[in-house]
């Protein structure tokens, strides 16, 4: 089991890092709470490498698509942003990729940790979505000791995960928040006892496995207010587009053809 978690943590840094240089199409509803919610905003985006984060191009709202004027507008400030990020020695660009790395750093640490916030207990196999899977229970640690805030949300949360047995990537994952999560001792805010999310993934690539779909429901306070979240995000065409050079010359080449294939994909979603 522990050659299967090292493992795992192994693959989930290079899915991470690869997905830096794929474009991919992201459909975001959100929803009301309660036992009967309602869809309160629809948004699709073509989300964009940027060498410094990712980009959201709108695409389509509430069931209406951007016009041409205004993609094409979207589209120059991503070549902007590109032509920036590839200049060397630009010092908007190395602040930029100083925020990036910092966040990446974080990221990659956040999950380390979770090698030893939880203790995996075996549950059996299940087929999911056509993958052979392994399905574990992950419930926290009582010996995880946090380095930082961000991590010490771990010890409050139960999961459970699907991995595919072939390759050892994470097929499948649930999570929830088993005990009120407080921040600076609840005066920066808390999430609610009852939160969950849930992701899945496929395999994209050889080796390569990247998100396909995402759902959250949160409740809280940050500060003196309450908050709610409660979105569904499903992931599509994902297209490797490498570092900014490179995708400075695909947005370049359809800047200048005025053909927007993704645009006219998704008119008829």
């Amino acid at each position: 089991m522990r050659e299967r978690r090292d493992a795992l943590i192994a693959h989930q840094h290079a899915d991470d890092e690869a997905l830096n240089f794929y474009e991919r199409i992201e459909r975001r509803i959100e929803r009301s709470g309660g036992p009967a919610p309602r869809v309160l905003a629809e948004r699709t985006y073509r989300v964009v490498p940027t060498g410094g984060g990712t980009m959201k191009i709108l695409l389509r709202q509430n069931g209406t698509s951007v016009n041409a004027s205004d993609y094409r507008r979207q589209l120059l400030a991503w070549r902007d942003v590109l032509e920036m990020m590839s200049t060397p020695g630009d010092s908007k660009a190395a602040v930029a990729r100083a925020k990036y790395e910092k966040r990446e750093r974080d990221r990659s640490e956040f999950v380390n940790a979770a090698q030893n916030a939880f203790l995996p207990k075996w549950l059996g196999r299940e087929t999911l979505r056509g993958y052979s899977c392994d399905v574990f229970e992950l419930d926290p640690n009582p010996t995880f000791h946090p380095s930082s805030m961000v991590q010490g949300a771990l010890a409050h949360v139960t999961a459970k995960i699907w991995l595919d047995r072939e390759s050892n990537q994470l097929v499948r994952g649930e999570a929830w928040v088993a005990s009120n999560i407080s921040f600076v001792a609840g005066i920066a805010g808390k999430v609610d006892r009852g939160s969950r999310v849930e992701m899945d993934q496929d395999a994209v690539a050889p080796g390569i496995w990247l998100p396909t779909h995402y759902e959250y429901d949160f409740t809280g306070r940050k500060f003196v207010f309450p908050f709610a979240e409660h979105e569904t995000t499903e992931v599509s065409r994902y297209r490797r587009l490498g570092p900014p050079p490179a995708a400075l010359a695909e947005v370049k080449n359809e800047i200048a053809s005025g053909n927007h294939p993704v645009l006219n994909v998704i008119q008829d979603p």
